[in-house]
């Protein structure tokens, strides 16, 4: 009986180390993760999908993990670098739907409306896109789309390697990069909607000068700003989505 008693708290050693190591990556990856690591998520939420990611991640890569294994102290801070970049990959995919609602909400005239209602400060286009975008993803399946890209991130990068700084500069500004690209893309119906505004604006008050023309074009901006944001939102989101999932299969890697 005692043979198996030791044999049983060996594996259940090696288990819990595992796990541990395991735990210190997708934990730092939850901290900042879309839809996971929101402010308005608890921590004992986010305590919870980390402890729920790693007993899934955790027996698909015990055969990944070295032999040989650093200390302790290196192995917390290369596992939370791994993390942490892994996270902020994807983050700077919902800093792309922020800025597209902050530049729409600025064309419409409605960058004031609601801007300080809940932990980040954005106009109400902007929490109105991302929410709709989070809740888009979640059905779709984003928690079964980070359990892969965690796992495969475990067989790109083993327990214990260190990143060099060079490719992840790089990765990092080409996701800031592709963030503002996707950010000015999704809001040109916006942009060129108030910018056809103003000009006929500028037209009606050439021709009419004593017309209050802005008192007169507020409501009308107001409205076809939120009519447009119905009918142009699932399009959008439907964008951001795909570039989304295309940086959710390779997270690691500028493409």
């Amino acid at each position: 009986m005692t043979p198996a008693v030791q044999d049983l708290a060996t594996i259940g050693a090696e288990s819990l180390a595992v796990s541990t190591l395991v735990f210190l990556r997708i934990g730092a990856a939850m901290a900042v993760l879309p839809a996971f690591g929101e402010r308005f998520v608890s921590q004992r939420v986010r305590l919870a999908a980390a402890l729920g990611f790693t007993a899934i991640v955790a027996p698909v890569i015990v055969d990944t993990i070295p032999v040989e294994l650093p200390a302790f102290p290196r192995l917390l801070v290369t596992e939370t670098l791994i993390g942490l970049a892994f996270g902020i990959s994807l983050r700077l995919m919902i800093m792309g739907l922020q800025i597209a609602g902050s530049i729409a909400a600025q064309s419409m005239s409605l960058s004031q409306i609601f801007g300080n209602s809940a932990t980040d400060p954005l106009p109400a286009f902007g929490h109105l896109l991302t929410i709709s975008a989070l809740a888009f993803a979640a059905m779709a399946g984003l928690h079964v789309r980070v359990a892969e890209a965690l796992v495969e991130g475990f067989h790109l990068f083993p327990i214990g390697t260190v990143l060099e700084p060079g490719p992840l500069a790089e990765v990092i500004v080409s996701r800031a990069s592709q963030a503002f690209a996707l950010g000015f893309s999704l809001s040109a119906p916006f942009v060129i909607a108030g910018f056809v505004y103003n000009l006929a604006l500028g037209a009606i008050n050439r021709a009419m000068p004593q017309l209050m023309v802005v008192l007169v074009g507020a409501p009308a901006v107001t409205g076809a700003g939120l009519a447009l944001l119905a009918i142009a939102s699932p399009f959008l989101i439907k964008v951001w989505f795909d570039a989304f999932d295309h940086v959710l299969a390779s997270p690691f890697w500028v493409n």
